[in-house]
């Protein structure tokens, strides 16, 4: 079934405003200011941005990635959240139509990217993406009956302490902190989306790509590992494939 044109737009437009949301995030949660005060100001001379200049993905443009008073350049950074969101709320209305699961991929994608640039920023996790972002799992899991919020009840029981446990026998085999908070609580976030089977695909997907790409790095250079990017990506893999991943691993395992 197709979805109306003037509805897709819509849908993209506010995952434009929540994509230039989600960078006031992005720029204030590790820092523990205030989302709404003050009001947004240019970084170098800091001139408050009128709401002409504050149209997500526009303005950029049209002041051609400049500050309108001291045209300092404004980091790319503003303009492609913002697109991303968009494009991923328009992407979640094509693929699963006006339903709750649509709304679910598009607020999940959201968490998912504010806690990978956060996390490769900053090296932390704020609260507000995982405890929020837990609470609207599990609302949002309340659109599948009581079955659908146990499930997902479940899933964020299951994320939270599988990763503590892996902290647990990370710290004792390191004799170092191995696992972050941040982490911990993640999980049980990414568990109310995903069940407790999405929550050992993340892992296990996090683990295998964090091993590939980053600990050969972190190793070399004496890099701290954002493993919360590498967990938003395997989450990722989680929400979109997880039912044919693990749906072909039990025939492997069968042997079919």
């Amino acid at each position: 079934m197709g979805v109306d044109i003037v509805i897709l737009a819509g849908v993209v437009l506010l995952g434009l405003c929540v994509g230039s949301f989600l960078n006031v995030c992005i720029l204030r949660l590790p820092r523990d200011q205030s989302l709404i005060r003050p009001r947004s100001t240019c970084p170098n001379c800091k001139q408050p941005i009128a709401w002409r200049d504050n149209i997500p993905v526009f303005s950029w443009l049209w002041l051609r990635g400049k500050c309108r008073w001291c045209h300092h350049p404004i980091s790319k950074q503003y303009p492609l959240i913002e697109a991303l969101v968009g494009v991923l709320f328009g992407a979640s209305l094509l693929a699963y139509g006006m339903t709750w699961h649509a709304v679910a991929a598009a607020l999940f994608g959201t968490l998912l990217l504010g806690i990978a640039i956060t996390d490769a920023r900053h090296y932390i996790i704020p609260d507000e993406f995982t405890w929020g972002g837990l609470v609207i799992g599990l609302l949002l899991a309340l659109g599948g009956g009581v079955d659908g919020f146990l499930q997902a009840l479940l899933g964020a029981a299951v994320g939270f302490v599988l990763l503590w446990l892996v902290g647990m026998a990370g710290t004792w085999v390191f004799k170092e902190e191995a696992m972050g908070g941040g982490d911990v609580k993640m999980m049980a976030m990414v568990g109310s989306f995903v069940g407790w089977r999405g929550v050992l695909l993340t892992v296990f997907a996090g683990a295998a790509l964090g091993s590939l790409i980053f600990i050969p790095l972190s190793i070399k250079k004496k890099r701290l590992v954002p493993f919360g990017v590498f967990l938003a990506v395997g989450a990722a893999v989680a929400f979109l494939f997880g039912d044919v991943i693990i749906a072909w691993y039990g025939h492997f395992l069968k042997g079919d």
